[in-house]
């Protein structure tokens, strides 16, 4: 730059004449009678002036920091909205409701026979009459075969029960089941649970339905000889793609039944309750905590603190230069009016 501007002072000596009247005036202070013209005045301008060139140095030094720091920030804020665009971040909300669609119960009892089956309320459950006898089932059951969905072979005969809905209410659901014998140690009966017992109903293809359900949802068990209560609480979960996968989590508590029958005999009973654990559907979705328009809000201002750096840098070099060119014209002047 400064090599420019002594070119461009020695193409237009015109302009350089000029320059030279207007400084020649501001140094006609300067210029002292013969009698007074010493060093002092000289070297005290010179020394103003070499502050002012190191201070200006200064100045831009600190703004080349500064320029270099928004630098760092926009690569900054460019990394971690990139990291924040691959890492969502989960989010839970709850919905509360008073009455749930009722869920399926799907059983697989093999050679079980179910009893009874009541609804209740309030979790009241009065005590059985006759235990191991068939009772009353007032629950509506679909029955449906369907073959294995992993082996495509084997078949399965599932007895599917429609659950509870008021859970204000406390509604729940009580059923009994009858084993007369087995030849294992153990005896469980599996079930599962999916979301609507009503779209079970409606399938047109009902061992389609409960095959995909057996590919999609967890099965359970509860034994022989306890009574079980079961507490679901329903979870949706939001996928990227905007579909809806919906699962159940559940909370178990086994009490042990004491048989006070005059034969019990070698038969198991089976009693399972299922009741809803709370009125809060629970939706999980994953979000991008990356907003675009904060990103570019920032981005804007670095780049506007950038622009105004880098002028100002460029008038300081200017404003650098012409005081280093005044200061040699004044310093030409003096020698040449002493000579």
């Amino acid at each position: 730059q400064l090599s420019e501007d002594v070119e461009r002072v020695s193409e237009n000596p015109t302009e350089e004449r000029e320059e030279d009247m207007e400084v020649h005036e501001d140094s006609s202070s300067v210029i002292l009678p013969d009698g007074e013209l010493g060093t002092t005045t000289p070297s005290l301008r010179f020394s103003k002036t070499c502050l002012k060139n190191v201070f200006s140095v200064i100045l831009l030094f600190i703004y080349l920091l500064l320029m270099a720091v928004a630098v760092f920030l926009v690569y900054q804020t460019i990394s971690d909205f990139r990291e924040k665009l691959k890492h969502p971040v989960m989010s839970v909300t709850y919905k509360e409701v008073s009455l749930y669609d009722a869920p399926g119960i799907a059983f697989y009892p093999g050679k079980a026979r179910l009893l009874s089956c009541k609804h209740h309320y309030y979790d009241h459950i009065p005590p059985l009459i006759n235990p191991g006898q068939p009772g009353d089932i007032e629950c509506t059951t679909q029955r449906i075969n369907y073959t294995d969905p992993f082996t495509n072979q084997t078949m399965k005969y599932a007895l599917v029960v429609q659950g509870p809905r008021d859970v204000k209410k406390r509604e729940l659901v009580f059923l009994q089941f009858h084993l007369n014998e087995t030849d294992q140690d153990f005896s469980a009966i599996d079930y599962l649970l999916f979301s609507s017992f009503q779209e079970f109903v409606s399938s047109p293809e009902k061992a389609k339905f409960m095959k995909d359900c057996e590919s999609s949802y967890s099965s359970w068990k509860f034994s022989g000889g306890f009574r079980t209560w079961v507490k679901m609480s329903l979870v949706k979960t939001k996928e990227e793609d905007g579909s809806e996968t919906v699962e159940f989590k559940q909370e178990t508590s086994v009490v042990n039944y004491i048989d006070q029958r005059t034969k019990p005999g070698s038969d198991q009973l089976f009693f399972v309750v299922f009741e809803w654990k709370d009125p809060f559907i629970q939706t999980v979705q994953d979000i991008i905590t990356a907003n675009p328009w904060n990103m570019i809000a920032l981005l804007c201002g670095i780049f506007l603190a950038l622009f105004k750096a880098a002028d100002f840098a460029k008038l300081s070099v200017k404003w650098m230069i012409k005081i280093r060119r005044r200061h040699l014209k004044r310093t030409r002047q003096v020698t040449n009016h002493i000579s």
